[in-house]
């Protein structure tokens, strides 16, 4: 008899574009070097994805596991998707055992996308009103994806309008060489601006010599194109 498993891979199989994949593989640069080297796709559009991975919301997490191991990208995240919605409407003994599941994973979530869909609703929302110490734990990782999980995650925080700990995080990898880290700060920082424009200029302003410039062009994003330029030639005030 065919598992739910092997139904959910021959339907994604199924789904797949070999134009439309040899697209994605340059988009999220797979060559030698890049940051998604070695990444496979089958050229699935995200909704799609969305799609079935509501019909396959109950997929155990052995399954799960299985689908994050797989060198093909939307396997991942379809795994993903698959997450946030049994975190979603889980009690909370089940919403702790897939946080705990997800960080043990959390290496798999290997692009920017996956982490992007998953880790504010799940990591974020299980640390609203939890210590949030793991952060910062992550945000010192030596891997790229816990270090964008530490920062992405933080939005789920803004939505509350807490913003403090996207500021501490942000601190923390201003001096990241990654340019996802980058993008993500600056992401972030955007999002807890429109919370506090005054607590994100003084950020900006106490941390504008070490802050990448493609951070610092994200972080300010909402604000009048004047006052951008300003911003951007050291002007706070």
């Amino acid at each position: 008899m065919i598992t739910r498993l092997a139904e959910l891979i021959a339907e994604l199989k199924a789904a797949g574009d070999p134009e439309r994949a040899a697209n994605l593989a340059w988009f999220f640069q797979t060559g030698k070097g890049g940051y998604g080297e070695g990444d496979r796709f089958l050229g699935i559009r995200v909704p799609v994805q969305r799609k079935i991975a509501r019909r396959f919301s109950d997929l155990q997490l052995a399954d799960i596991e299985q689908l994050l191991a797989s060198p093909i990208h939307e396997h991942r995240f379809t795994a993903a998707e698959i997450l946030v919605a049994q975190y979603e409407r889980g009690t909370p003994l089940a919403q702790r055992k897939i946080f705990r599941f997800y960080i043990r994973q959390a290496k798999r979530f290997n692009n920017w996308d996956l982490v992007d869909t998953s880790a504010p609703y799940i990591v974020g929302s299980h640390l609203a009103a939890r210590p949030r110490g793991l952060l910062r734990q992550l945000a010192h990782s030596k891997n790229v994806w816990e270090r964008r999980i530490a920062i992405v995650s933080t939005l789920s925080f803004i939505k509350q309008k807490q913003i403090e700990d996207t500021f501490a995080i942000a601190e923390v990898l201003l001096t990241d060489e990654h340019a996802l880290i980058h993008k993500a700060v600056g992401w972030a920082l955007r999002e807890a601006g429109i919370v506090s424009r005054p607590k994100l200029l003084q950020f900006l302003g106490a941390h504008y010599e070490e802050m990448p410039r493609t951070a610092l062009r994200y972080a300010i994003e909402h604000l009048p194109a004047a006052h951008r330029k300003r911003v951007l030639k050291g002007e706070f005030t």
